[in-house]
């Protein structure tokens, strides 16, 4: 009987999460549609596990989303649902957005020189050097100014100082990106605030507002509203049938490589599933992924603290996480790599059932696997073997006739996997390691 419950339940959950549109919550209001964890294959052990974590690691806010679908949402200490917190540097992606919107109703081009819009002597540099430097260069973090200064937030002349060409050296330069602001209210005639609220706000719901903090322009919000902005994106700018970004071509830059230097970085957003990445304060370029435990399209806001809002477009699936975070990193790229470590645990491990006969009967291995993984039964043929992901989607379906069978997952994205025979009733998880 128990064979015969864990297939039903796989089936549901996959017909499940292939069924479900996207869903977008009212643009007024605090109704959210939900998702039951357990309907994900989700255990309340793992959910507590990272909880757990999440609050031993000064965590304020924390919701994760399926299909728009509230799944988790968990606050902590004094934090509520309407508490405002800083997105730091993770609302640099609104920034990145609004100048796409900007491009978009024609008041700039992000190929236009900044100082069309800052006014020449905006920097420390010759006239012939600033020249150089345009929209895309601050955008992209490639704009040659110093950024060994003292300071590397302000945005005075005497602080933005020349060090190479725009477009030849990458490097995590806050001073050049704040003025970014700026170019977008000379263009527009607007404040930020202003246009931010009638182009993303009012559409989406959400709320929020930029404040000046010293140098910084720093938006602060409640974690729901940042929800809206992961789903906004996830989405490619469409809001429940409202393009909000019609400039498809811009949408798709901001999303992906926007250079050579850092291929880990897009328009203000960072990149997994890359071939290698930088991050602040070094020139040094790193092999592999910026963030190894998450899916490979995984598309990141990350803020000093460990603000994160990771959206993840083959699992319809966006996270975010407000908070403190102990380090002085500017892209606290490791905090946000162990949640991902639990975020990939939350499915529960159905071999418990019946684990001992299980075992005898079905065996999956090499546990964990990265090119192939046998499957194997003590007694008969395999009949059918399916793949699924820890959503419950299916990724594979292989017919067999034999008593054993090997499976390629070369090409299978890094994470936690079931294998069901579904003929036999039978169960087992494994990991896919790289």
């Amino acid at each position: 009987m128990n064979r015969i419950l864990v297939f039903v339940f796989l089936i549901f959950i996959t017909t499940f999460s292939s069924a479900q549109t996207i869903y977008f919550p009212p643009t007024t209001g605090n109704t959210w549609d939900t998702i039951a964890p357990q309907t994900l294959g989700y255990c309340q052990p793992k959910i507590d596990s990272l909880y757990n974590f999440l609050e031993q690691n000064n965590s304020k806010a924390f919701i994760l989303m399926k299909d728009g679908k509230i799944v988790l949402e968990k606050y902590f200490g004094t934090h509520t649902p309407t508490t405002l917190w800083q997105w730091a540097s993770a609302g640099k992606t609104i920034t990145s957005f609004m100048t796409g919107i900007a491009q978009q109703e024609g008041y700039l081009s992000i190929t236009d020189t900044t100082s069309n819009y800052l006014g020449q002597g905006w920097t420390n540099c010759t006239p012939q050097q600033e020249e150089k430097i345009t929209i895309w260069n601050q955008l992209t973090m490639t704009s040659g100014l110093d950024d060994g200064v003292p300071d590397h937030y302000c945005t005075l002349d005497t602080c933005l100082n020349y060090l190479a060409d725009a477009g030849t050296r990458w490097a995590y330069h806050n001073g050049p990106y704040t003025l970014l602001d700026g170019v977008i209210e000379n263009a527009t005639g607007q404040t930020l605030n202003s246009y931010t609220t009638q182009k993303l706000k009012i559409p989406t719901g959400m709320t929020g507002t930029f404040y000046q903090v010293g140098y910084n322009n720093v938006f602060f919000s409640n974690a729901r509203s940042m929800a809206r902005f992961g789903s906004l994106i996830l989405n490619k700018g469409n809001w429940n049938g409202n393009q909000i970004m019609t400039d498809t071509a811009y949408f798709n830059d901001m999303v992906n490589t926007s250079q050579n230097l850092n291929k880990a970085y897009g328009y203000l957003w960072w990149l997994n599933g890359k071939q290698s990445f930088m991050v602040p304060t070094l020139q040094t370029i790193f092999p592999g992924f910026v963030c190894p435990n998450a899916p490979s399209d995984l598309i990141s806001a990350i803020g000093a603290g460990g603000q994160f809002l990771n959206i993840v477009p083959s699992q319809n699936m966006v996270w975010l996480r407000m908070g403190d975070e102990p380090t002085t990193s500017l892209v606290p790229i490791l905090l946000n790599d162990q949640i991902w470590e639990h975020v990939n645990d939350l499915i529960c491990s159905t071999s418990s059932i019946e684990e001992g006969e299980l075992d005898r009967e079905i065996q999956v291995y090499p546990n964990p696997a990265n090119e192939q993984i046998i499957v194997s039964i003590e007694k008969g043929v395999l009949e059918k073997v399916v793949l699924f992901n820890q959503l419950g989607m299916k990724i594979k379906e292989i017919q067999s006739n034999a008593q054993s069978t090997a499976i390629d997952i070369s090409n299978v994205e890094k994470g936690v996997y079931l294998i069901s025979l579904p003929e036999k009733g039978m169960t087992m998880r494994f990991v896919k390691n790289d």
